[in-house]
């Protein structure tokens, strides 16, 4: 918050102190609404109080984009770092049948960059954009490249659900009730026939050492690192071990992990919750291979030497 503080005016922007959640949220909606870029960020509790703002985003295809640095729950749990948000995140916080497009940094760099083009997506697609980090990567110290704004260059200028007065034009509408028969099973039809679009064309996930590994690791944001670091380590002992981390979380990268794996493979996911992600992996590998699980609650980070003890074990087994 300093630092937007300071650094908004200085590029003809404008940083609001709201005060409360709930209101952060909806000025993020009346901006979008008047045609303005605006994104708003919080932690866990406080994207929780957020959600109904977002469900009327997400009915109102408004293009903003929510920073969500989890932290320990439930309720207001700890500021420790964790990654239990990922349910509410990739599920629908709100009520109804709805997504958010998520991204999930493990880097400062990638937040950054990530950030940059969240904007660009949900311009692109009109759909708000979540960046799901963790308070490891929140308060993390690393290099960071200030890049010029090529993807700024891309956004469309012309944005038609924009209410900014109708001389010369047909009225506009923005507004998320829909109270005559079957009006609104149309709406959701329109909704999920671009979320189906999504699906197709934005799933991305890296994948390391995975072409002769006998167990795969699957981890996302700052536990791809931990599990980076120990997968070296099982390298180095001689195990074949490999890593996928998805990156985006919805749309889930299922078909990457499913044309990964078979019977002879086995994966381990390894989370900062009581098992979250693991649920979207078991249903990527449809029963093709066996899937197990590690995971810390409560701000607790995986540790390097427990995770590669259960690589030995499951490998052994």
């Amino acid at each position: 918050c300093a630092y937007f503080a300071r650094r908004m005016p200085e590029v003809d922007g404008t940083f609001i102190q709201s005060e409360s959640e709930i209101a952060a949220i909806n000025m993020v909606f009346g901006a979008l609404v008047a045609g303005e870029k605006a994104m708003t960020s919080s932690s866990s509790p406080g994207i929780s109080l957020k959600q109904e703002g977002i469900s009327y985003m997400a009915a109102c295809q408004l293009p903003g984009v929510i920073v969500n640095i989890m932290r320990g729950g439930p309720g207001l749990g700890d500021i420790r770092p964790a990654q239990s948000d990922y349910f509410q995140a990739t599920k629908g916080g709100g009520h109804g049948d709805y997504h958010l497009l998520v991204l999930a940094p493990s880097t400062v760099q990638e937040a950054y960059d990530l950030t940059c083009e969240g904007f660009y997506l949900a311009e692109k697609y009109r759909i708000p954009v979540m960046i799901l980090g963790d308070g490891i990567l929140g308060q993390m110290m690393e290099p960071l490249e200030i890049k010029p704004p090529i993807i700024q260059a891309k956004m469309s200028k012309e944005k038609d659900y924009i209410l900014n007065g109708c001389k010369g034009r047909e009225p506009r509408c923005i507004r998320s009730l829909f109270l005559r028969e079957g009006e609104l099973e149309g709406w959701n039809a329109r909704l999920q026939e671009k979320y189906r679009t999504i699906e197709r064309e934005v799933v991305r996930a890296e994948t390391l050492c995975t072409d002769d590994a006998d167990l795969i690791l699957v981890a996302y944001g700052s536990t791809f690192r931990i599990c980076k670091a120990v997968m070296h380590k099982a390298r180095r002992a001689g195990l074949h071990v490999g890593l996928i981390r998805p990156i985006t979380l919805w749309p889930f990268p299922s078909e990457i992990i499913a044309s990964i794996c078979n019977r002879k493979r086995k994966l381990l996911v390894v989370e900062m919750s009581a098992g979250q992600m693991v649920e979207d992996v078991r249903l990527a590998v449809n029963g093709k291979t066996k899937v197990f699980f590690r995971g810390r609650t409560g701000g607790g980070i995986p540790d390097e030497g427990k995770i590669l003890h259960r690589i030995e074990e499951i490998i052994s087994s």
